[in-house]
């Protein structure tokens, strides 16, 4: 019995030490990919690619393995994108590489630490990455497109997002109809930030633009789930529950709309 265990002990140490190579080389490998190539669209296969398992069920079973999926493609993608973009500025080899190394990291920590948990507010968690680096990339790389694209990328991380937190909550009568309601809020915003998309220079790269409305729909976002997290637990939204957050979201928002246009920014 004693000798069972051992095996399964280090059978598990295996199955761990696996799981975090894969997911070390995958990061390394985008990131090479992308240096080398100067393209998307190799690391973008890639990324579906490490995503086989969503397939390696049977077919039915298919449609609700992207939904639940959808937030980590997003992560994925946005992480090509940015590595991309990086590529893209004149800013220096070695400090494209540095920065490229830096980017590789996070996705690392992403990829070990926060992807892999349950509980509720780390699922919160990552539905808050998802929405911001989303809609962070979508709109570094979407100022040549048509509105339509963007607006239907934008409806599609919001739903997706909204879906990934409220998969949390006992909610399988109303997660469609409340994940496609804040899609349509999300891409209303859209709508609006593609005809004027203001965007922050990074202090130190300034070739480096963070697009407003990434951090104005994080803000929304963190103050619905707060909204809802009340109303779920006491069947009211409660005033002591919103109070906080609502003042803490009119302060950022206010700041970034009001406050920050006048610095120094940029016109995606």
């Amino acid at each position: 019995m004693e000798f069972l265990k051992i095996i399964k002990k280090r059978r598990s140490l295996i199955n761990e030490f696996v799981y975090v190579t894969l997911n070390i080389g995958l990061a390394v490998t985008l990131m090479i990919l992308v240096r080398i190539t100067g393209s998307l669209w190799p690391a973008f296969i890639l990324v579906l690619i490490s995503k086989w398992r969503i397939f390696a069920v049977r077919p039915q079973f298919w449609f609700a393995n992207i939904q639940a999926n959808l937030v980590s493609v997003i992560v994925s993608v946005s992480y090509v994108v940015f590595l991309y973009v990086l590529n893209s500025t004149n800013i220096g080899e070695s400090q494209t590489l540095i920065l490229q190394s830096l980017l590789a990291a996070i996705d690392i920590c992403w990829l070990l630490f926060l992807k892999p948990q349950s509980k509720r507010k780390y699922v919160v968690a990552q539905a808050g990455v998802g929405l911001f680096v989303g809609i962070m990339a979508l709109y570094t790389v979407s100022y040549g497109w048509i509105a339509s694209p963007v607006v239907i990328l934008t409806w599609l991380i919001g739903y997706a997002t909204a879906r990934h937190v409220l998969s949390s909550y006992d909610e399988e009568d109303h997660i469609v109809l409340l994940s496609l309601a804040w899609g349509f809020v999300m891409a209303e915003i859209g709508w609006l930030a593609y005809h004027w998309t203001i965007a922050y220079r990074l202090p130190i790269i300034t070739n480096v633009l963070i697009p407003q409305v990434s951090m104005i729909v994080l803000c929304l976002g963190f103050l619905t789930y707060k909204t809802y997290n009340s109303f779920y637990h006491f069947q009211k939204i409660r005033l002591a529950d919103v109070m906080l957050p609502l003042i803490f979201v009119l302060a950022i928002i206010s700041v970034l709309v009001l406050g920050l246009n006048s610095v120094t920014t940029g016109v995606i």
